[in-house]
């Protein structure tokens, strides 16, 4: 079954359920974009079966545990035909790679349609939008998230900040992970709750930062 219309992408399960208790967008189609693409390891085929239990090893879940959490609320999107796509993500690190997932996407099957993006704050709140046309994403999607170089020009801002900090915040130099070794006597609970409120440009989540932190510790004791 085909349908023309508009569908809203929403980067994740708490923005979604934001927008229902508020009725901002009724009647129109939203559909969650539950993953953390800045975090661990892809592949360029998009939403395959390759990519599913890639990131379903990322997350520590079966891919059929990933399919029901990720892939169930997109399925829409995925099989029927729409001619606008409005995406919806905040400015953030987090956000942004997830952006470019689905923007690389729609460049990868050739979308013709328009797609606005809506940048919004802490608080779901819109801030600026921009036009964009799926072009070019697929390839900045790779160089950036397989080949992890940085490109030279990337639209929006937002999305060159994004992919900046992506590619850095796992170094050693980061701020980030200056942050953790200067705090490693903090209990890891504490430190994350630190982490979230002074790194707020990263976006990151307890999760992420939990196992970060756990990685930084196992390596200093095995030193």
């Amino acid at each position: 079954m085909t349908q023309t219309g508009t569908v809203h992408i929403l980067n994740g399960t708490e923005m979604y359920k934001h927008f229902k208790e508020t009725q901002f967008l009724e009647p129109e189609r939203m559909m969650p974009f539950n993953e953390a693409m800045c975090y661990g390891e892809t592949c360029d085929d998009l939403f395959s079966d390759e990519f599913i239990g890639m990131r379903a090893g990322v997350h520590q879940v079966s891919p059929a545990q990933y399919a029901e959490i990720t892939m169930q609320p997109l399925q829409p999107f995925f099989k029927e035909n729409f001619d606008r796509i409005e995406l919806w993500f905040d400015e953030d690190m987090f956000c942004q790679m997830n952006l470019l997932t689905i923007l690389a996407w729609l460049d990868q099957t050739e979308f013709k349609g328009s797609i606005e993006l809506h940048l919004v704050d802490d608080h779901f709140k819109p801030v600026r939008s921009h036009s964009l046309e799926a072009k070019g994403y697929a390839q900045l999607y790779k160089q950036v998230m397989i080949y992890k170089t940085m490109p030279t020009e990337v639209e929006p801002i937002s999305l060159y900040k994004g992919n900046h900090l992506y590619l850095n915040y796992l170094k050693e130099d980061s701020d980030l992970m200056v942050y953790i070794h200067k705090h490693g006597d903090l209990p890891a609970k504490e430190l994350v709750s630190l982490l979230i409120r002074n790194f707020r440009e990263y976006g990151l989540g307890d999760t992420q930062y939990f196992e970060m932190i756990r990685v930084v510790r196992d390596s200093s004791n095995s030193a």
